[in-house]
């Protein structure tokens, strides 16, 4: 869980020294042990991947049923619009919205022999109690993940918080993250097919060299239209790109006001 460090209470009126030695020692030995989980997390070799997502390579027609973005082929769910994020000139995410639900998805190059996931929900964890917003990190129906309350400004101008939930899971030097928001990220049960979607969704790594986290470029289906109002613009700024995406979907019942 990530949240902001309880105050250490005071050290109470006639404590010996022995007693604040005794402390001291003790602070220490947590901090290295603290220390020590942060590091065995980092590093690791991708966990299996059973039931999704998928590698190009791990599916033998990766079109049918689903939408070909170039980068990642998402699958087709009836009812759902999809949209697409862009940094520059670069399409960098897809959006998948299911009546009050949403699901971002963006692919991003990894190291062969090491997974990103454990060591982003740290980042992301981090960067959002420095905002004040609150995080834990649970697993869920998609391995661990972080459901957040982060804050954000109502249309009206008054603070409000919204509840989002990053997933990811380690390819084959590739790193697939989501983030659900809307009555999927409130009501994690009710976000099944959410779920599903982010499971049978196939990254496209490709053989060109990329740096690690560094995007996988997306690119418009064939047969589709650009629809300027339809494009979500989002600028991707340095060492947040992991984090983005949390003010593009629809804010819909996920976000309360804060009193």
């Amino acid at each position: 869980m990530f949240g902001r460090r309880r105050k250490k209470s005071e050290k109470p009126e006639g404590a010996s020294d022995e007693f604040e030695t005794e402390q001291d020692a003790s602070d220490e030995s947590a901090g290295d042990a603290a220390d020590e989980t942060s590091a065995a997390r980092v590093k690791l070799p991708p966990a299996p991947r059973p039931d999704g997502p998928w590698d190009l390579d791990e599916v033998t027609d990766p079109e049918t049923g689903r939408v070909n973005l170039g980068g990642i082929y998402v699958p087709g769910v009836e009812g759902m619009e999809l949209r697409v994020e862009v940094a520059g000139d670069a399409i960098v995410a897809a959006t998948i919205v299911l009546q009050d639900s949403a699901v971002q998805l963006q692919a991003f190059a990894a190291p062969k022999r090491e997974g990103l996931w454990d060591e982003v929900r740290e980042e992301i964890g981090s960067g959002i109690t420095k905002q004040g917003g609150v995080v834990d990190e649970v697993e869920g129906a998609l391995g661990w993940e972080l459901r957040a309350q982060v804050p954000v400004q109502l249309p009206d101008g008054k603070n409000g918080v919204q509840v989002v939930r990053f997933v990811g899971v380690d390819g084959k030097r590739w790193f697939l993250r989501g983030v659900i928001s809307g009555q999927g990220a409130v009501q994690p049960e009710a976000a099944g097919l959410l779920e599903q979607i982010f499971r049978d969704t196939v990254v496209v790594r490709g053989d060109q060299p990329m740096a690690p986290r560094d995007p996988i470029t997306l690119k418009l289906p064939d047969d589709a239209q650009m629809v300027p109002e339809g494009v979500q613009q989002e600028t991707v700024e340095e060492g947040s790109r992991f984090a983005g995406g949390l003010d593009k979907l629809q804010r819909g019942p996920e976000i309360t006001e804060v009193r």
